[in-house]
C-alpha cells in the first residue's frame, strides 16, 4: 500500500490513526509519501491520475486509488474485516456513519473557516468575524456532542470506532485554536464529556502516531 500526504493534515491524520487502529505501521505495511502544500506532487499529472481533485490524502492499494479520507477509513476497515471500527450490522454501521459524516459536512466545514483563518491567512487579511462565528459554530455542534457524551462512552457506540477517529481531530484542532489563539476567538463553556472522552482517545497509540509533534 502507498499512502500520498503530508503529516500536518487533518485527513491524512485520519488514515494515519486507523491504519495504527489496524496494526499496520509505515514501513512495513505501507509506504507513506509526502503530498500536499509545500511538497507538491499532488499537481503532478502522475498524482492528478489517481486523484482528479488534486487532494491529499490518496491511498493506493492492489492497484486501485482510493481517495475522500472518509471512505478511505470504511475501506481499510471493511477490506481487514474489522467490524469493531466500522460494525457489519446495518443499523450499528448507520450509527458510526451518521457522525462520519457530521464531521465532515458540520463540524469540520465550520472549523476549517477558523483553522484556515487563523494558520494559514496572514493577520492583515483576516475575516475575524467570520473567524468567530465560525468558531461559535463549531462550539455550538461540539455542544450537541457533549450532551451525548455524558452517558455514552464513545461518540457512535460503547466501543472505540471510526467515528471516533475523524470526530477526535476534529475536536483537537477546536481546543488546540482556542489554547493558541485566545485573543481571537470567544471563549466557551466547558464540556465535560467532551473533554473526558477527547482525554481518553488521545491517549491512544494510534493516535500518537497519526498526530506528532
Amino acid at each position: 500500500m502507498k499512502l500520498y500526504g503530508r503529516r500536518s493534515s487533518i485527513n491524512v491524520q485520519k488514515v494515519l490513526w486507523c491504519l495504527a487502529e489496524l496494526g499496520l505501521e509505515e514501513g512495513r505495511d505501507f509506504q507513506r509519501i509526502d503530498a500536499g502544500l509545500d511538497f507538491g506532487v499532488n499537481n503532478t499529472p502522475e498524482f492528478l491520475e489517481l486523484n482528479p481533485n488534486g487532494l491529499v490524502p490518496v491511498l493506493v492499494d492492489n492497484g486501485r486509488a482510493h481517495w475522500e479520507s472518509n471512505t478511505i477509513l470504511r475501506y481499510l476497515a471493511a477490506t481487514h474485516g474489522n467490524t469493531a471500527l466500522l460494525p457489519a450490522d446495518a443499523g450499528e454501521r448507520s450509527e458510526v456513519e451518521r457522525w462520519m459524516d457530521w464531521q465532515l459536512s458540520a463540524l469540520w466545514a465550520n472549523l476549517r473557516i477558523t483553522f484556515l483563518g487563523l494558520t494559514r491567512t496572514p493577520e492583515a487579511q483576516r475575516n475575524h468575524d467570520a473567524i468567530r462565528a465560525a468558531f461559535n459554530e463549531a462550539a455550538r455542534l461540539l455542544r450537541l456532542l457533549d450532551v451525548k457524551l455524558q452517558t455514552r462512552t464513545y461518540v457512535a457506540m460503547e466501543h472505540f470506532t471510526l467515528a471516533d477517529i475523524v470526530v477526535a481531530l476534529a475536536a483537537h484542532r477546536w481546543y488546540g485554536l482556542a489554547e493558541r489563539f485566545p485573543g481571537e476567538i470567544d471563549a466557551q463553556p466547558e464540556m465535560p464529556g467532551v473533554r473526558r472522552w477527547l482525554d481518553e482517545v488521545r491517549a491512544r497509540p494510534g493516535f500518537a502516531l497519526a498526530v506528532q509533534p
